[in-house]
């Protein structure tokens, strides 16, 4: 292929162009703040997992404590019973069958109480640890917002600065040979990079310098020949810098 030195030297402006955006591209995908974001969600999921065992602690206490508060209830009513049956009187059996009853009653209800006390001292710890992971939770929710935003405004910038460079590369693309850019264009799909300038007797591409037959070649290629790497294929843009 034959393109005007000019036209190739005007290669590497576009290649730098491509580069830049490229590297916006790459700086967009790698915000820090996307790896907070994924940290913080994966730290959530755990709270998450951690509140619902918390809550259903409570509940299991909640349901435990009602019942006890029923059987409490249940006694309750039953001394009741007793002891207006007492105070209604009778024969010295019955008092002394309601008397015996009564203080069975009593323990019951104190055993109960005492179960229950203990129950209800269990249920205000993992209320207590419900609540710790509930702010664990929100402050963490609170991060991931924060992270969110600080992502979102970065990312705003990137894209202006991506559509700014955009906007440069049509009109320089535009004003060099189409087939010089369809071949660069091919070249930078396939490999990253289109046109890297010779310097110093190097494929500024992939670094490794030319020598013996390879050497020759470059050199005695007449300027407007577009001279490709046979390393990395890239077309390397020959100027006074090129050491050749």
């Amino acid at each position: 292929m034959k393109a005007a030195p000019e036209a190739q030297r005007r290669l590497l402006d576009l290649q730098a162009v491509d580069t830049a955006l490229a590297q916006l591209a790459h700086r967009r995908k790698s915000l820090p703040e996307i790896a907070e974001i994924e940290a913080v969600a994966r730290e959530i999921s755990a709270l998450e997992d951690e509140r619902v065992r918390a809550q259903v602690a409570v509940d299991d206490l909640d349901r435990d404590i009602s019942r006890f508060e029923k059987d409490i209830d249940q006694v309750r009513q039953r001394k009741a019973k007793d002891q207006k049956q007492l105070d209604a009187g009778g024969s010295l059996k019955q008092v002394e069958g309601l008397q015996h009853e009564l203080a069975t009653l009593n323990r019951r209800q104190s055993e109960l109480e005492d179960a229950e006390l203990e129950l209800m001292e269990q249920r205000e710890a993992a209320a207590a640890a419900l609540t710790e992971v509930q702010d664990r939770i929100t402050a963490a929710v609170h991060r991931r917002a924060d992270a969110e935003r600080r992502r979102d405004e970065t990312s705003a910038e990137i894209v202006k600065e991506q559509e700014f460079k955009a906007a440069a590369r049509g009109p320089l693309a535009n004003d060099l040979p189409a087939d010089l850019v369809t071949l660069y264009d091919k070249i930078r799909t396939e490999t990253g990079m289109g046109a890297a300038l010779v310097y110093a007797g190097r494929c500024g591409a992939c670094r490794i310098e030319l020598y013996g037959a390879d050497l020759n070649r470059v050199k005695s290629a007449p300027a407007d020949e577009v001279v490709r790497c046979e390393e990395c294929r890239r077309i390397m843009v020959r100027t006074s810098e090129s050491g050749l």
